[in-house]
C-alpha cells in the first residue's frame, strides 16, 4: 500500500523512516533546549561515532555499537551530574578522543572493500534513500521505546528543566531523572544516526525544538510545534531530494537546510512579534 501511495518502496520506505526520526528528534529535542543540553547531541554522536564503526568493524551491526557506547556514556554523564560542569575541557577531550577512534575504525574498515567503503560514508552521512524494513523495524522500536521512558518521566522532567532548585527541593531524583533522560537522548540520536547520519542528526535534534521555543513558551504547544516542524522539515527534505529541479543533490543537505532556515525565521519572529504565542 505504501509503494502505490508513495510510487516506489524506497520513498516509502524514506517517508515513514523520516517521519519516525523527525518525530521522536522534535519531542526530545525540546527537553534537550529547554535543559541547555544541546551539548549532549552532539556529545552522543561524537561517541556513536566510534561505537557504530567499531561494531561495523567486528562485523556488529553499527546500530548496536552506537547504542553500547551511547548508553554508557549517559550513564557517566547522568551519574556525574553537577560534577561534570566546569569539566569542558576533560570533557571535551573525551570526546574529541571518542571522534579520533571512530576516525581510526572508519579507515581500518573502509580499506578493506569499496562496500565498506560506502558503508562508512552512510555512517557519516546517513542513507536515508536506502533504509529498508529492518531499519524501520529497529527505528520504530527504539522511537518507540525513548517515547515510551519520556511518556513516564516527563512531568517531574519539565518540572526539573523549569526549575531545578525547586525540584530539587520537593525531593524530585535530579541525578536518576538525568540519567534517564540521557539514555533517552542516547536512543534518540541513534535513530537519527540510523536515518540522516552522524553529522547530520544534530539539525534534527536542535534546529526544530529551539524554533519551537521561539515562537511559544507553552510546554505543549511547543513539543506540538517541534515535532510537527522536524517531521515537515525532512519530509519536504526528501521531496525535494527526489523531485526538486536539482535531484542529485542529497536529501541531508535539504534537511540541514530547512532546519537551519527554519530557526533563522523563528528568531526574526521572536524579535519582531514582541512576544511568544
Amino acid at each position: 500500500m505504501l509503494k502505490v501511495l508513495f510510487g516506489s518502496q524506497m520513498l516509502a520506505h524514506a517517508f515513514l523512516g523520516g517521519g519516525l526520526v523527525g518525530l521522536v528528534a522534535g519531542i526530545v529535542g525540546y527537553f534537550l533546549v529547554l535543559r541547555a543540553q544541546a551539548f549532549a547531541a552532539e556529545a552522543f554522536t561524537d561517541i556513536g561515532f566510534a561505537g557504530a564503526t567499531g561494531a561495523a568493524l567486528l562485523g556488529v551491526a553499527s546500530l548496536a555499537g552506537m547504542l553500547a557506547f551511547s548508553l554508557l556514556a549517559a550513564a557517566g554523564l547522568g551519574i556525574l551530574g553537577d560534577r561534570a560542569r566546569g569539566r569542558d575541557v576533560e570533557i571535551g577531550m573525551v570526546l574529541s578522543f571518542a571522534l579520533g577512534l571512530g576516525v581510526l575504525f572508519l579507515g581500518l574498515y573502509s580499506r578493506s572493500s569499496a562496500t565498506h567503503a560506502m558503508s562508512g560514508i552512510n555512517i557519516l552521512f546517513g542513507s536515508i534513500m536506502t533504509i529498508n524494513s529492518t531499519d524501520i523495524l529497529l527505528a520504530t522500536a527504539c522511537c518507540a521505546t525513548a517515547l515510551g521512558v519520556l511518556a513516564l518521566v516527563h512531568r517531574p522532567l519539565l518540572f526539573a528543566s523549569i526549575d531545578p532548585a525547586g525540584a530539587e527541593a520537593r525531593g524530585v531524583p535530579m541525578r536518576a531523572l538525568s540519567v534517564a533522560f540521557l539514555a533517552i537522548v542516547a536512543l534518540t540520536t541513534a535513530v537519527c544516526v540510523l536515518l540522516v547520519g552522524i553529522l547530520l542528526s544534530a539539525s534534527l535534534l536542535i534546529a526544530p525544538a529551539a524554533a519551537a521555543v521561539n515562537f511559544t513558551n507553552r510546554p505543549a504547544r511547543a513539543v506540538a510545534l517541534s515535532a510537527l516542524m522536524a517531521v515537515a522539515i525532512t519530509w519536504l527534505g526528501l521531496v525535494l531530494a527526489f523531485y526538486g529541479a536539482v535531484r542529485p543533490l542529497p536529501a541531508g543537505f535539504y534537511i540541514a537546510t530547512l532546519a537551519a532556515s527554519t530557526y533563522a525565521v523563528s528568531l526574526v519572529f521572536r524579535k519582531f512579534q514582541g512576544g511568544r504565542i
